[in-house]
């Protein structure tokens, strides 16, 4: 299976862009404040899945897939940020983490899958 078909992968992708196209309209100040932590948490959450399926021990994929998870429930920060601060309209905000809850848990279904359990070892 290549990285591509991974579900996970693809609903990481498609977060990332529906998020990053929402938020490229933002005034400088919003830039460089909300959106540059913004971008690189939700950006974060693909390339971390990717490098985990990249390693060749499923340790080290398990625990890249960790820090993936944490940098969905960072991104999920930001955009409670961003919606308080009014930069984002609260059905974007729900729509959001709603995808965000489907990823996480499709993602911890992945995880579970990778190797042996960790009790296994």
């Amino acid at each position: 299976m290549r990285l591509e078909d991974l579900v996970v992968y693809q609903l990481a992708m498609e977060i990332g862009d529906d998020v990053y196209f929402q938020i490229e309209k933002w005034d400088s100040f919003q830039k460089w404040t909300t959106k540059k932590q913004l971008i690189e948490e939700v950006d974060s959450i693909a390339a971390n899945i990717g490098e985990g399926y990249g390693k060749s021990f499923y340790k080290e994929n398990r625990q890249f897939q960790y820090y993936s998870r944490g940098s969905q429930t960072e991104t999920k920060t930001w955009l409670t940020k961003a919606k308080n601060r009014k930069l984002i309209e609260e059905d974007t905000f729900n729509e959001f983490i709603e995808k965000l809850d489907e990823l996480g848990k499709r993602h911890n279904n992945y995880i579970k899958s990778i190797g042996p359990k960790p009790n296994d070892q």
